[in-house]
């Protein structure tokens, strides 16, 4: 999941460098939520192994 959220940030900045606003725009967001979402499940997965 954090590869995948490096990967749209990348793709993000090559966008942004060519000048496809648009494009950049859409993979910040992709990458911005993968990242949300691998740290919410590394939170879990860490509490639980606290606890377990």
């Amino acid at each position: 999941m954090f590869r995948w959220a490096l990967i749209f940030l990348f793709i993000s900045l090559v966008a942004a460098v060519l000048g496809f606003g648009g494009i950049s725009f859409i993979a910040v967001q992709l990458a911005q939520v993968l990242f949300y979402i691998f740290l919410a499940g590394f939170a879990v997965f860490l509490v639980a192994g606290l606890l377990g």
